[in-house]
């Protein structure tokens, strides 16, 4: 075991210790270093993207080396759980260069980064776990193929990157529906005695993005930039990796999907197809609610936030 924990019985405790490390961390280096990160452009195609414009981008380059400090030190994490460390600041790193960089990085060259990202955390999680999946409606466990599982596991993990980031766009929206979905996966994980160890890294990540958050309220101060959002997307979708039933991605992260997702799936089929689909619906869709619908952002966190809350809670109901 990596950390400094060497009795067991002080477990808890030190972990307890650790969290409020990583938050109070976080908030003071957010809080003294936020003019060292560079600063956002605007995004020309997003409604109200201009309002962003000269705002520090990029702070997840620091909640996330605060999370990986935090976990080293305070927990007990095993080989494994060091080298998903290790691919959350790599999807960090990828995505903090992009967001420093004066010319934006290209979707191509984004897009095969995260899945050379998504090819490891899968074959890591292969290799340290089985991959017998259970299903949860009809409580029954699958043994797939490992190059199967890891076909899927590759699948999944680009996915929960990518549409947690497209879903980046308005103050607070993307933080608190990943907190939201952390929190479901801490207590499915409980519930099933699943993450074990994993339970407090997900505690860690979640206060760690509370700190960002209390700059990132409406009106926002800072922006995570793509630095936070695909190490956050990463690390959900190794949390419910964990617990054994991958397929309970799609509820806990339900808004995520269709917000983030239904963007991805548009133009994706537009580009490769030339198929239009739902041409009146502006997506990212938190984008159509408040210029099409007129919520303010904090009506679209908000209502996207309940939305996540009712979800999770019947998910958690079903499970138990």
């Amino acid at each position: 075991m990596i950390g400094l924990i060497t009795d067991s019985s002080n477990y808890k405790i030190m972990a307890f210790i650790g969290i409020i490390f990583a938050y109070i961390l976080t908030h003071v280096l957010l809080h003294y270093c936020k003019e060292m990160l560079p600063r956002d452009g605007g995004r020309a195609f997003a409604h109200d993207g201009k309002l962003s414009a000269g705002k520090p981008r990029g702070a997840g380059i620091i909640f996330i080396l605060v999370f990986a400090a935090a976990s080293i030190l305070f927990l007990k994490i095993n080989l494994e759980n060091i080298i998903y460390i290790v691919l959350l600041i790599a999807a960090m790193l990828t995505g903090y260069l992009d967001d420093a960089s004066k010319s934006p990085w290209g979707e191509y060259k984004k897009g095969f980064l995260d899945l050379i990202i998504s090819v490891l955390t899968a074959v890591t999680f292969m290799y340290y776990n089985s991959s017998s999946i259970y299903i949860n409606i009809i409580g029954k466990s699958f043994t797939l193929n490992p190059v199967l599982f890891v076909i899927l596991g590759t699948i999944l993990v680009w996915a929960a990157i990518n549409v947690t980031n497209c879903s980046d766009g308005v103050d607070g929206l993307s933080g608190t529906l990943a907190i939201i979905t952390l929190i479901t996966i801490y207590f499915i994980g409980t519930a099933k005695d699943a993450n074990g160890s994993f339970s407090y890294m997900i505690l860690m990540m979640v206060v760690s993005i509370m700190a960002y958050l209390w700059f990132n309220a409406t009106p926002s101060k800072m922006l995570m930039g793509d630095a936070g959002s695909r190490a956050m997307g990463l690390f959900i979708s190794i949390a419910i990796l964990k617990t054994g039933s991958p397929l309970l991605y799609i509820p806990v992260s339900f808004v995520f999907i269709v917000d983030g997702g239904l963007g991805l799936i548009k133009v994706a089929l537009l580009r490769f197809l030339k198929i239009k689909i739902i041409p009146n619906i502006r997506t990212p869709l938190h984008d159509h609610v408040r210029k099409n619908k007129d919520w303010s952002n904090t009506q679209t966190v908000f209502r996207f936030a309940i939305i996540q809350i009712l979800i999770g809670f019947c998910t958690v109901w079903l499970l138990k």
